[in-house]
């Protein structure tokens, strides 16, 4: 028995597996070590499958199919990193609560990023990965991926100028949504800092700058801890960012 395979279909298959493995590589939790490749290898081409044209317009000869290959992986990383910024705004949120409430000193080295985290930017990356996946917003963020094929089909060249737009937009986005998290928590931590300074200054025999510590770390717990049901409308507005990110990006927007 012989099998045939036709050789557009599976060069637009493999070339759709091309930009979503690029986008994978880079979007959390997908782009950590806690996924390995092969199975990143394997959800590429699995979703591969549900956008696949049954006929596109790709050049064949080996030029032109290489600066194909090189658009999809610009465009699935470009992608992938505008996602990945606009979600890594909650962990930048923590990282900023960790340096006003005093645990930026007890960084770790985190196994798995193969960096140093503080604590409470790491405790806010893994709670935006499960708020991400409980309510069902990953599922979202591929789908846009995967109507991106729609927008800007295989063979053709995007607006890169539109590009460099919505990256610079999503930076602003990043430093913006940040604040605004921690900013509540930030203006607490600075009126404790002042009232205790202004404490030691009143009242020396009092030392309150030896329990400064304390009160600050059991604060800063009572914070995050009434922070908490913040985070799931933040994790919607970011979805819905990304989206129309992505969407702008294909050209749909």
């Amino acid at each position: 028995m012989t099998l045939t395979v036709a050789g557009e279909p599976l060069i637009a298959y493999l070339l759709a597996s091309v930009r979503i493995i690029a986008w994978l590589a880079i979007v959390p939790p997908f782009s950590g070590r806690t996924v390995p490749s092969m199975v990143k290898m394997v959800i590429a081409l699995g979703l591969a499958f549900a956008v696949v044209p049954e006929s596109a317009d790709i050049p064949l000869d080996t030029i032109g199919l290489m600066l194909n290959v090189g658009t999809q992986v610009c465009v699935g990383v470009a992608m992938g990193f505008v996602t990945y910024l606009l979600f890594a705004a909650i962990a930048a949120a923590g990282s900023l609560i960790d340096t006003f409430g005093g645990f930026s000193l007890a960084q770790g080295f985190d196994p798995l990023s193969m960096n140093s985290n503080t604590v409470f930017g790491k405790f806010h990356q893994m709670l935006a990965t499960v708020l991400l996946f409980t309510t069902g917003a990953h599922l979202l963020v591929i789908g846009g991926l995967l109507k991106t094929f729609h927008f800007l089909p295989l063979g053709t060249t995007p607006d890169w100028g539109s590009f460099s737009d919505v990256v610079f937009t999503t930076f602003g986005l990043f430093f913006t949504t940040a604040v605004q998290i921690a900013l509540p928590l930030i203006a607490v931590l600075f009126l404790a800092d002042l009232g205790l300074s202004l404490m030691t200054k009143v009242a020396p025999q009092l030392q309150a700058m030896t329990v400064m510590f304390p009160v600050k770390i059991g604060l800063t717990l009572l914070l995050v801890g009434l922070s908490f049901p913040v985070l799931p409308h933040a994790i919607d507005r970011l979805t819905d960012l990304a989206l129309q990110a992505t969407s702008t990006m294909s050209g749909a927007g």
